[in-house]
């Protein structure tokens, strides 16, 4: 079992930057995959980056890329997404989820853990 528990979402104006943290529990976070997802509302869920067990390899939705970076520390079972230059269509709640491949999968229904969103707002 994995619990997932994310932080540091809020509201911010267009331009700002943010770092979301999500926090899991357990010993075997390192053997997990790790990904960042958004919904937006009225939208279906998207995925935005993901990490693979040790970090070597990151992947990133075309709309994020330049933007955000996604890092994890498996000293501190903890996965980060640092997000600059937010723009309003950023605006979503943000979910950390794990997977036990090796590199992820953008594909939201291979992730087993799920942690329950953090929301990030942005005004223009």
């Amino acid at each position: 079992q994995v619990q997932l528990v994310e932080s540091g979402g809020g509201l911010v104006q267009a331009g700002a930057s943010l770092r979301l943290s999500c926090a899991a529990s357990g010993r075997t976070f390192s053997t997990y995959a790790l990904a960042w997802f958004r919904r937006a509302p009225g939208q279906d869920r998207e995925f935005v980056a993901r990490i693979s067990r040790i970090g070597g390899r990151t992947y990133y939705v075309d709309s994020v890329k330049g933007r955000f970076t996604i890092s994890r520390d498996n000293t501190k079972n903890t996965v980060y997404l640092q997000m600059n230059s937010l723009k309003p269509e950023d605006t979503a709640v943000y979910y950390c989820a794990a997977d036990p491949t090796y590199v992820g999968n953008p594909d939201d229904r291979t992730y087993h853990y799920w942690g329950q969103g953090t929301q990030v707002t942005v005004s223009s």
